[in-house]
């Protein structure tokens, strides 16, 4: 019976652990989906993924970098930026503005950046090719987001939504029937007790009708008798 208990008890606590860490992993697939996917679209900014070690050690590679819209007249010494190698053109880089210089031919705001890990700047950069300033990095999901651009987005997003949903569903039905497990043993155990105890009453009423049927006839009542206490010298009990 103590096995059982113990048996019980330590499939118990798997259970709870189990749960624990499918919740632990939902909730960190639910944030990294949130990061790279919800913030960006809600905001209307933009994620990158650093490729190379030019902004080490702070921005590895696999980095996941969410570029928000900025006005070039609010940039400061310090920010990161991604900008536009040419103008109009996809490939950006993603640096650190370490100098800010005013045009003497149109008064215009340009920069230079540098990488953190490099030893000499950029060329200078102008207002109409910087995408944004870096709002937040998230170390190596850089990949993730690599997976779902493009055409495979279409896919893969959906996917994982489903996974997600499918998975959060199974966990729900798992502890209602959890619970209705539970409920069905307390009724069968309140079940069991009642039937104990309707035999106990049963037993009890059977023994006074004997008892009551026996004193009517006339027949005494059995007398309890105490034995003699025990003498080892004596002679032996019958």
């Amino acid at each position: 019976m103590a096995g059982k208990r113990t048996n019980r008890r330590s499939k118990g606590l798997v259970h709870y652990i189990g749960l624990g860490l499918s919740a632990g992993l939902l909730a960190f697939v639910a944030l990294i989906a949130a990061l790279v996917v919800v913030v960006p679209a809600a905001t209307g900014s933009t994620p990158y993924t650093i490729l190379t070690t030019s902004m080490e050690p702070g921005m590895p590679p696999g980095t996941l970098i969410i570029v928000k819209p900025a006005d070039p007249q609010t940039i400061q010494i310090g920010d990161i930026v991604t900008y536009q190698i040419r103008s109009g053109e996809p490939e950006v880089i993603t640096h650190r503005v370490v100098q800010i210089v005013q045009s003497t031919i149109d008064g215009e705001r340009r920069f230079i950046t540098q990488g953190d890990n490099n030893g000499s700047p950029d060329p200078e950069i102008k207002p109409g090719q910087i995408r944004g300033v870096v709002w937040y990095a998230v170390p190596w999901i850089g990949y993730v987001n690599n997976m779902v651009n493009g055409d495979a987005r279409g896919v893969i997003v959906p996917a994982i939504a489903i996974l997600l949903f499918g998975y959060a569903g199974w966990m729900v039905v798992g502890a209602i029937r959890g619970r209705a497990r539970k409920r069905r043993a307390a009724e069968r155990a309140a079940e069991r007790a009642e039937l104990q105890e309707r035999e106990a009453r049963l037993a009890r009423i059977a023994a006074l009708e004997a008892e009551q049927i026996a004193q009517q006839a006339g027949y005494p009542a059995p007398q309890q008798v105490a034995a003699p206490p025990y003498d080892p010298w004596g002679p032996p009990r019958p």
